[in-house]
């Protein structure tokens, strides 16, 4: 319950906690642009009007950002985007990291889906979209092949206590904190969405590889998003893993009691493969083959 724990402290605790993420300006000493350029090798535009703080505010932040630009030390990324160079690289030979520009982008982004996988270090495979859940709405970025996407949090997921943060972890990348959705939360919305977690042979063989999962979370929830078909998803995989995650059956004979009415498949608009018929689930035979199959 760890995780579950950690993602509903309150943000303000965590960030105190982390003392160096805070504006040196905010403690009393005004930082430099040599200091600041060190601990953020992507920011945006308010970032760095926020922690450098020239008398000129925005219009002198600006400048400052250009004359860097101009000497080759920083790379406009994106509109109101940077980052910074390393010594002995060509600005236009830089590859910026797509989730540092994820998270300068947009302040709170929680990175969701494959990124998810990826950020948790249970993606069985590279993929080159990047989506976060962003309250306000921008256009795709385009780096180094990468796409970053900006997706609307779930409806069920908006408006309950914790708001975006429910079901989330904190991962360290690169000297950034990253906000992401935890091992369970990362399941259920890939079962909701899997083209944007790789596919499902993605979702389901990255799924295996997560450490544990919290099965009380788990259910918290399914009960948000209330979609039989999720139910039906989750409960499949576990009876499928119960080796790595320990479902027990009465659990799993309560989930089933919430499957879908009728046979559905696991993937809309998938054709083909097996029912699953305690789950009502019609799953391709490329799926069945994942994972650890019960030996009850």
């Amino acid at each position: 319950m760890l995780e579950w724990a950690e993602s509903r402290m309150p943000h303000l605790t965590l960030t105190a906690a982390m003392g160096d993420m805070l504006p040196h300006s905010a403690m009393g000493r005004q930082v430099t642009t040599t200091e600041f350029l060190a601990r953020h090798p992507v920011f945006s535009l308010a970032e760095a009007e926020r922690e450098l703080a020239p008398a000129g505010g925005r219009s002198a932040t600006v400048e400052r950002l250009k004359h860097h630009l101009g000497t080759g030390r920083l790379k406009l990324v994106a509109r109101e985007l940077y980052a910074v160079v390393p010594p002995g690289t060509a600005p236009q030979d830089l590859q910026v990291d797509p989730f540092l520009c994820a998270a300068a982008a947009r302040a709170g982004a929680v990175f969701s889906h494959h990124a998810a996988l990826e950020l948790l270090g249970a993606a069985h495979s590279v993929w080159s979209e990047c989506t976060v859940y962003s309250a306000r709405a921008r256009r795709p970025l385009e780096l180094n092949g990468a796409t970053v996407r900006f997706l609307q949090p779930p409806a069920a997921m908006r408006g309950h206590r914790g708001g975006r943060s429910f079901a989330t972890r904190r991962v360290e990348r690169m000297g950034r904190l990253l906000e992401v959705t935890s091992p369970e939360r990362t399941l259920v919305e890939g079962f909701q969405r899997p083209k944007l977690a790789g596919g499902l042979e993605e979702l389901v063989a990255s799924a295996v590889g997560f450490a544990s999962l919290d099965l009380a979370l788990l259910q918290a929830i399914l009960e948000r998003h209330a979609v039989a078909q999720l139910w039906a998803a989750t409960g499949w995989f576990l009876e499928r893993t119960r080796a790595s995650f320990h479902a027990p059956d009465r659990l799993l004979e309560r989930w089933a009691e919430k499957r879908p009415a009728s046979p559905q498949y696991l993937e809309r608009g998938r054709r083909g493969g097996r029912l699953a018929r305690r789950w009502n689930l019609i799953v391709p035979a490329e799926i069945e083959r994942l994972g650890e199959r019960d030996e009850r």
